[in-house]
């Protein structure tokens, strides 16, 4: 691959060919000779899409694997043949340069469909045919993926690895990835990109809280606006590893793929193993226009959420495992009031599930709790105009639960021992056709007796010692194909389901996840502090309407800390909102004030699941900025977040970015939470009662808003219209 990143217009009479001679490696001692042109000493090998040890790759090889005795473990493949799929309405014309002398062919393509390219190869040595694929959507991402076949007429071959790369170029010198644990996701983390290889790997059975999500390489100090970024990220829930490299001639790449278990992926002669997809993002605006090209592919696929997304309250930090029909209903009463559309009945409902030790996988409603079932609750819940949603955990179960007496040979294993328990649990095998098939009538039973439109979908333990039973082989692959299956085949069965998937939080968060689901659980943590953070960088990847964002209660169930109603509600307000709060108990003015919230975010949901999302790079670490801007640019919604105490007082100005910077603009103050107390110390002049006109958005752009110090842990919302 000669370039990927900026558009480079027309390439000129050169063309490719002279692209590639421009951009040639020149000789360097300790390289292989070039085996293309004889005479050509010590040229460094080219990577390509598939880097190949046998070519003399030095840093991570793409394909890993051999038969038995250890044969075949260093494969190089020769390109047979290439399909490229151009679109009838492509803006610019297409120039191949087959430099390998394989068939290439050119095939037209409906209007608005992806160009893509196919490239078939293979070793008639090894007995290995590979395919790669390679999309570029409208958006702007590229997505690649390979399939390695065994070609071998007896021998079996165990692939230990399968991963595609990407070159980036020299000015890419630090390198950027999230980690975190329960309840603090997303955490950033940068380092300078040097020489020598660099490896993020998961071995928990999903991509966990510490997951890297975007795997990004940039230029010195590159931010939300600023900067050329380069990033990967692999759509997968299970084991998966990503990886960058620069060797010493200077060349870098980065890439990623699905990190097999020991003998997970054995493919017998004619058997074949395909990759997930590796989408790779460019922006040379900084993160903003890195995130913008991930929204717009998920906003563009056909199943993408297109209601809007309603209001939901979610009853766990509300009762826990206390479920009293008449406390039930009277948080559905007091929701309704404030203007709840979708109610969520949370864990504790099942068979046996007083506490998080018993129950798991016995799942039949509760007798004793529910007598009448959940009908009861489901019909005032219904009758109240509200949607009803049912916490489930499918893919684990509890020791003690009925199941596990009666199954024991169902839970993940390696064989003669178990797993250690984790929070009492352990996972149920759904490569196990029985178990599978059980789950699976449990769930379609209960959303066929039950007007059940919406499923929080938990996954609270790591797949630790996954093995399949009875001889214990690995079986994470299996594993997640078996619950992309399952929900789909539930969605199939019962049009109009929508699934969360929740993973301990924000666990499972991943685009692999979301071709099934449709929206994530950012984290457990709801306090409005933290959330900032993880919703920040939760965004990254995924827009505003695809991540679960809530209203806790005043005191933080996971941390403790206590913050005002407008900081917890302007928090959940970027995001799909809801609550998590017990609001039988808000006094008067509380409800008051959060039935206000509800309706300002739905007068605003529109623009916040639609717009652009912008984030500024502000001097003061303690105050952050982001919005969204209508497409149209019309219409924007800013919040001005005080993480901490401001270096100055005031603050340093405040740029709004990605305004049309001709038109004037209209600023007002968002209520409610204007008369918070301590917000904000005293008001800016440019802001009277009628709010403030006349504002062009190149000033507000390049010049910005001076405003009052906004104390800590506080924000500011402001709503823009073009006048």
């Amino acid at each position: 691959m000669l370039h990927w990143g900026s558009d480079l217009g027309p390439l000129g009479e050169a063309g490719l060919a002279g692209l590639a001679a421009h951009t040639a490696l020149p000789p360097s001692p300790g390289n292989p000779d070039d085996p293309n042109h004889p005479g050509n000493w010590n040229i460094p090998p080219a990577v390509g899409l598939l880097a190949e040890h046998g070519a003399g790759w030095q840093g991570y090889p793409g394909l890993l694997g051999h038969r038995p005795g250890g044969t075949d473990w260093s494969p190089l493949l020769t390109v047979d043949s290439a399909e490229l799929t151009v679109p009838a309405d492509a803006p610019d014309p297409v120039e191949l340069n087959d430099r390998a002398g394989a068939t290439v062919t050119v095939h037209p393509a409906p209007a608005g469909a992806p160009r893509a390219l196919r490239v078939v190869a293979s070793d008639r040595v090894a007995a290995l045919g590979l395919t790669i694929d390679l999309e570029l959507t409208d958006s702007g991402l590229l997505r690649t993926r390979a399939t390695v076949r065994n070609d071998h007429d007896e021998q079996p071959y165990t692939l230990d690895g399968l991963g595609l790369t990407l070159p980036v170029p020299t000015e890419a010198t630090e390198l950027f990835d999230l980690t975190g644990r329960w309840t603090h996701e997303r955490s950033p983390q940068r380092q300078p990109f040097n020489v020598g290889s660099w490896v993020r790997e998961t071995r928990r059975g999903r991509p966990g809280h510490d997951a890297p999500l975007l795997l990004a390489l940039g230029t010195r100090d590159f931010g939300f606006r600023h900067g050329e970024i380069w990033a990967l990220h692999l759509a997968w829930s299970g084991n998966h590893r990503l990886w960058a490299d620069r060797l010493p001639t200077g060349q870098a790449v980065f890439g990623g793929g699905e990190l097999p278990m020991p003998g997970e992926i054995t493919l017998i002669p004619g058997a074949d193993y395909t990759s997930p997809w590796l989408y790779a993002s460019h922006s040379d605006h900084g993160f903003d226009g890195l995130s913008a090209r991930f929204h717009d592919q998920l906003r563009a696929r056909p199943h993408h959420p297109t209601k809007p997304r309603p209001v939901v309250l979610n009853t766990w930090e509300a009762v826990y495992f206390d479920h009293d029909l008449t406390k039930l209903k009277e948080l559905a009463d007091r929701g309704a009031e404030v203007g709840v559309e979708r109610y969520v009945l949370d864990d504790g409902w099942f068979l046996g599930r007083r506490h998080d030790g018993a129950g798991l996988g016995d799942w039949y409603v509760d007798e004793t709790v529910w007598p009448d079932g959940l009908h009861p609750l489901v019909d005032h819940v219904r009758g109240l105009g509200m949607e009803f949603g049912l916490w489930v955990e499918p893919e684990m179960i509890n020791p003690n639960s009925r199941l596990a007496e009666a199954h024991p040979e169902w839970i993940l294993a390696t064989g003669g021992r178990l797993p250690g328990e984790l929070r009492g649990q352990q996972v149920l095998d759904l490569t196990h056709p029985e178990a599978y098939a059980y789950v699976h009538e449990r769930l379609d039973a209960l959303l066929t007796e039950y007007d059940i439109s919406y499923l929080k979908w938990d996954h609270n333990r790591e797949l630790g010692d996954a093995g399949h039973s009875p001889d214990g082989a690995a079986a994470v692959r299996g594993q997640t194909l078996a619950v992309y299956r399952l929900l789909d085949q539930l969605r199939a069965a019962h049009p109009g389901l929508e699934i969360e998937s929740c993973s301990g939080g924000g666990a499972r968060v991943d685009l692999g996840i979301l071709e099934h689901t449709d929206r994530v659980w950012g984290s457990d943590c709801i306090d409005a502090l933290e959330r900032q953070q993880i919703n920040r960088w939760t965004m990254a990847l995924l827009p505003p309407e695809l991540v679960g964002s809530h209203v806790g209660s005043p005191r933080s169930h996971t941390t403790g800390r206590t913050h005002d109603l407008s900081f917890r509600a302007g928090t959940a307000l970027f995001g799909h909102f809801g609550i998590e709060w017990d609001i039988t108990r808000a006094t008067d003015e509380e409800r008051a004030e959060l039935a206000g919230w509800v309706a300002q975010y739905k007068r605003l949901r529109g623009l916040l699941h639609g717009g652009r999302m912008v984030r500024a790079d502000h001097q003061d670490p303690a105050l952050w900025v982001h919005g969204v801007v209508a497409r149209d640019q019309a219409e924007a919604v800013f919040a001005l977040v005080a993480v901490g105490a401001p270096e100055t007082s005031p603050h340093a100005r405040v740029r709004l970015p990605g305004l049309d910077p001709d038109a004037s603009y209209r600023l007002d103050v968002l209520p409610p939470g204007t008369e918070s107390p301590g917000l904000w110390r005293g008001r800016p002049r440019w802001l009277t009662e009628e709010g403030a006109g006349g504002l062009r958005g190149s000033v507000l752009e390049r010049v910005g808003l001076q405003i009052p110090a906004v104390h800590p842990e506080q924000a500011v919302l402001f709503h823009l219209t073009r006048e």
